[in-house]
């Protein structure tokens, strides 16, 4: 992490403070412990959570996200040579060694021909398990793009084309992945119906309210969205002329009963988890605010929005607070979980919706000494870049004007990286090999 640099002016004390609560928000959201804590085996048993499934032939693991690798070194360190064969689905750089289990490494957010490939060996994988064998499917952030498998007629580069149209939308990601459920041969329940054996899904959320049918695009649950969904977002974002025709005919068989809609039941032999979320994250860096002698409040877990809007809202009660003490007194930390988004009208240059946000609140917290704003996505990266997100103070303004940076013309050209990276604002952790969806922390001393 670039620790130094974030650390090296402005509103020190505070912004270390934002640095040490983010660090321990994504402690919690291990993934590779959250799987220990909920995976185990005891006399023939696989029991998880607490839920006992009998071991009567082989283990297969197929694990997809950002977070694929330490949760599938997870399973291997409980149940080792159990495992009769499994492949892993994780995102360019963010790959570990594995021992029994097959590593790809894919793109994200668009996918690549690696995605299509992964999703491939997973599809043959699931094929394999027999009724009494069991196959463990490992779920994290970003497995709607890293494990793409588009419908017959649908061509990788129409599937890429759409996933680039609804990234650039403004579109929020529930209804970006109703749309990829539709032309995806594995989510929407896709996957569980290939599956004649015992099915335990392990999921770590990165969608705002942990609905299971939107994480990864729900593979292993039934799916309450249909191709009428699907073409109304479509349509709302003004998409539906802009799509490859063979996305179109798709969701236009669908459309006249001609195409199989997504999994609309409950299926018996499939088990699905949640072991890791935003508020688990958001719960754990309050409970740091507080060890460090802070009043810590949660203002949401469902943060939504247009980033750079958002923020300005976000830095209006911090304004409030540090002015008037109110609706909480100082000093204190506000802490929000959830998925802003950015709308791309044109040509955009380099940012992400953290990086935005951090941006623009750095306009409205200018001047409020001691005063400083963590936004970034848990996974450590933020839109197509190398940061996960910006640390701003009172002071980056000031830093900003000496620099002759308008932050309204970077702001309107969809450039915060390029802002924050002068102001020595941008956030820069590396791979953390999780992903609970995006946080901000507002310290204000």
């Amino acid at each position: 992490m670039n620790k130094a640099e974030l650390l090296s002016q402005g509103d020190i004390k505070a912004k270390e403070i934002a640095l040490a609560l983010m660090e321990e928000a994504i402690r919690s959201a291990d993934p590779y412990e959250a799987v220990k804590k909920v995976l185990k085996v005891e006399d023939g048993r696989l029991i998880v959570n607490g839920k006992e499934f009998p071991i009567q032939g082989k283990i297969y693991v197929l694990a997809f996200g950002k977070a694929a690798c330490p949760m599938a070194k997870a399973v291997e360190k409980t149940l080792g040579e159990k495992i009769a064969e499994g492949i892993a689905i994780t995102k360019y750089g963010y790959s570990l060694p594995l021992k029994r289990i097959k590593v790809v490494e894919a793109g994200h957010p668009v996918p690549d021909e690696n995605s299509v490939k992964g999703a491939r060996l997973g599809v043959e994988l699931a094929k394999k398990v027999r009724e009494n064998d069991i196959l463990i499917v490992l779920i994290s952030g970003g497995g709607s793009a890293l494990f793409t498998l588009p419908e017959d007629g649908i061509s990788f580069e129409d599937k890429m084309k759409t996933n680039e149209l609804l990234l650039k939308s403004g579109a929020r990601i529930y209804e970006i992945n109703t749309v990829r459920k539709q032309i995806s041969k594995v989510k929407g329940g896709k996957l569980a119906r290939l599956v004649k054996g015992t099915l335990i899904s392990l999921i770590v959320s990165d969608v705002v309210g942990d609905p299971l049918e939107a994480i990864a695009s729900g593979p292993t649950v039934k799916d309450p969205t249909t191709f009428e969904d699907a073409y109304r977002i479509l349509k709302l974002y003004s998409l539906w002329h802009k799509l490859p025709e063979s996305v179109k005919r798709h969701v236009e068989l669908g459309l006249e009963g001609k195409v199989e809609e997504t999994l609309k039941e409950d299926l018996p032999n499939v088990h699905n988890f949640l072991i890791a979320s935003n508020s688990l994250a958001c719960e754990a860096a309050a409970r740091k605010a507080k060890e460090l002698g802070l009043n810590a409040h949660i203002l949401t877990t469902t943060l939504e929005g247009e980033a750079r809007e958002v923020a300005v809202a976000f830095g209006s009660v911090i304004e409030e607070i540090y002015r008037r003490n109110r609706p909480f007194e100082r000093p204190c930390v506000l802490i929000a979980g959830g998925e802003t988004t950015v709308t791309i009208e044109g040509k955009a240059g380099l940012g992400g919706p953290n990086q935005e946000f951090a941006l623009s609140i750095a306009r409205k917290i200018s001047g409020l000494r001691g005063v400083a704003v963590l936004a970034m996505d848990t996974d450590g990266t933020d839109g197509p870049t190398d940061a996960a997100g910006g640390l701003v103070d009172s002071y980056t303004m000031e830093v900003l004007r000496n620099e002759g940076i308008d932050p309204e013309e970077y702001l309107r050209g969809h450039n915060a990286y390029g802002a924050l990276k002068k102001a020595k604002a941008l956030l820069v952790t590396g791979p953390t090999r999780t992903n609970v969806n995006s946080m901000v922390i507002g310290v204000i001393l």
